[in-house]
């Protein structure tokens, strides 16, 4: 019965064929996606994209068969890659698979690619750092890292850390997102004629992710309209997560516009004077802050500490190996459940014996 069981405890498993994260498509994906999340790629479990290119193309088909990318774009743009240094062959591929970002330990940023560094350390409990995330410079994006599980141990997240977030005057964006909104804000084109300002924001591919400008003049605002003649929103001082629409400042106002649409501003007067600048943030906010969920093989495992959270998250999603059951197992299992009776109703005959002798 020993050897049963030590040949059960120590028999391999093997991974084969791939799993798919269901909760990707039902209930927690569509969640993420609504308050504003990114799902771009790690790969699949196990597998180095240096050594095997077709997982990215792969992985990026994966998420596409489940889901958006984004709420701004349907395609991942954003993939995470191990260590330092990237290839140029790897590098090739993963612009020849649509994508745009990649991060976030690079210390060279390859052709064609734009890199995301990881600056903003970890939200694990004990190893999150609060002093880092104090002392962030304007204008800069902050990557937090975070992954749920380790092999069999699950990890927790740091809430004094995150509650502090949740309260910060930052935006809370994603990798893509950021990065597309400052091309945007730099395509926003502002004329004026007259008493009025327009501002066109050509089409963008793949992302429409609208872009923020800063437009200084000397008058008071009279009304600001969309091309249908509808009242663009007004967005609130504490707003924190992206969405079109315009505030005032002292000197004028902040105008955030979506890709492919013109936006009339009619002033109290013609005014003295226009300047027009791309804003690198959101609603004057200081900087951003995204968390990096690596790794991600279960979404709900990744996220289910996080359904009240004000925080966005990146989610590099990684394919889940399945794990095949060894055949052994189940013959063994059986073995022992029948070693062990027969075993007991030996002893007990034997003490019996040894107890009429």
């Amino acid at each position: 019965m020993a050897a049963l069981l030590t040949i059960a405890t120590t028999a391999p498993t093997v991974a084969a064929e791939w799993e798919d994260d269901s909760w990707l498509s039902n209930i927690i994906g569509p969640e993420r996606l609504a308050h504003g999340d990114e799902f771009g790629c790690h790969g699949y479990e196990g597998i180095a994209i240096t050594e095997e290119l077709w997982v990215i193309e792969s992985c990026r088909d994966y998420i596409v068969e489940f889901t958006n990318a984004s709420r701004w774009g349907s395609h991942p743009i954003s993939f995470g890659v191990p260590g330092q240094q990237l290839d140029d062959i790897t590098a090739t591929a993963l612009v020849e698979a649509g994508f745009e970002i990649v991060g976030d330990l690079l210390t060279e940023v390859p052709e064609g690619l734009i890199a995301m560094t990881r600056n903003g350390g970890s939200l694990e409990q004990g190893i999150a750092d609060r002093e880092l995330l104090e002392s962030i410079e304007e204008n800069t994006l902050i990557s937090i890292y975070w992954e749920a599980r380790k092999d069999d141990l699950k990890l927790r997240e740091d809430q004094e850390v995150m509650s502090w977030l949740e309260q910060e005057d930052v935006w809370f964006t994603t990798w893509g997102e950021w990065h597309h909104h400052q091309i945007s804000g730099n395509e926003v084109v502002v004329t004026v004629e007259g008493s009025t300002i327009t501002a066109t924001l050509p089409n963008q591919s793949p992302w429409s992710v609208p872009g923020t400008v800063r437009l200084q003049f000397d008058k008071g605002v009279g009304r600001v309209t969309d091309s249908s003649g509808s009242d663009l929103t007004g967005i609130e001082v504490d707003q924190r997560n992206l969405l079109v629409g315009w505030s005032a400042v002292a000197d004028g106002m902040l105008l955030t516009i979506e890709p492919g649409t013109t936006v009339f501003i009619e002033l109290d007067g013609e005014p003295n004077y226009t300047l027009s600048t791309p804003q690198v943030t959101f609603n004057g906010l200081h900087h951003a802050v995204t968390v990096v969920g690596h790794h991600t093989t279960n979404l709900f495992q990744w996220s289910s500490d996080f359904q009240e959270s004000n925080l966005v998250f990146t989610w590099l999603i990684e394919r889940p190996a399945e794990i095949e059951m060894n055949w052994a197992l189940p013959v063994i299992a059986v073995a022992v459940l029948i070693a062990v009776p027969v075993s007991i109703n030996y002893l007990v005959k034997r003490d019996q014996r040894e107890l009429t002798e």
